[in-house]
C-alpha cells in the first residue's frame, strides 16, 4: 500500500492530480500485474476510476476477463461501480486504505460500502479495509489535492432532487 500511495502521489506533479490509485498483484507471490490512477478528468470519462482502469488493463494484459488469483489494492474504498467490477473480474480480495466517508469530505460519493456490495453478491471476494488509512487519506489532504478539489467543486452538479449546485 505504501508503494501505491507513492505511485498515486506522482499525479500531484501533473495538471490533473488525483488521490485515487489502484494496483493488482498476484495473491500468492505479490507480483505486480498492473497499476493505474483515476483518469476521469484527463479522459473525460466518468467511469475512468483507478480500480476500473486497473482491472480493465490487467485483464487485457492477461488476455482473459478473469482475475482469479489476484488482489486489488486501492488507496480508497471502491465505490459501488468499482466494487461490482472487482466482483465480475473474480478478484480474490480487495484491500483499501481511506474510506468512502473520508473521500466524501472532499468529493461526491455513492454511500454504499464495498463490503455491502460484496455481501449482496453471488460472487466471492474478501474485502479488507482501512489498511494504512492515515497514509492513504493524506493523499486527499495534500495542499495540491485540496486546490484541485476546489476546482472540482466549482463545476455544475445536479442533485437527485433536481436542484443544481454551481
Amino acid at each position: 500500500m505504501t508503494e501505491l500511495v507513492r505511485f498515486t502521489a506522482l499525479s500531484f506533479r501533473t495538471p490533473n492530480p488525483v488521490p485515487f490509485g489502484a494496483a493488482i498483484v498476484h495473491s500468492k507471490s505479490g507480483d505486480l500485474l498492473y497499476r493505474a490512477r483515476n483518469a476521469v478528468t484527463r479522459e473525460s470519462d466518468p467511469s475512468s476510476h483507478a480500480e476500473l482502469r486497473t482491472v480493465r488493463l490487467a485483464a487485457k494484459k492477461l488476455g482473459k476477463p478473469s482475475l482469479a488469483g489476484y488482489t486489488l489494492y486501492s488507496t480508497c474504498e471502491p465505490c459501488a461501480m468499482c466494487m461490482a467490477n472487482a466482483l465480475w473480474a473474480r478478484l480474490d480480495r480487495v484491500v483499501y486504505g481511506a474510506t468512502i466517508k473520508d473521500a466524501n469530505r472532499h468529493c461526491n460519493q455513492i454511500h454504499i460500502s464495498a463490503q455491502e456490495i460484496a455481501r449482496r453478491s453471488d460472487m466471492t471476494c474478501v474485502v479488507e479495509g482501512e489498511v494504512l488509512r492515515d497514509l492513504c487519506y493524506g493523499l486527499f489532504t495534500d495542499h495540491r489535492m485540496l486546490k484541485a478539489f476546489q476546482a472540482w467543486s466549482t463545476r455544475k452538479v445536479t442533485r437527485n432532487n433536481g436542484s443544481t449546485n454551481a
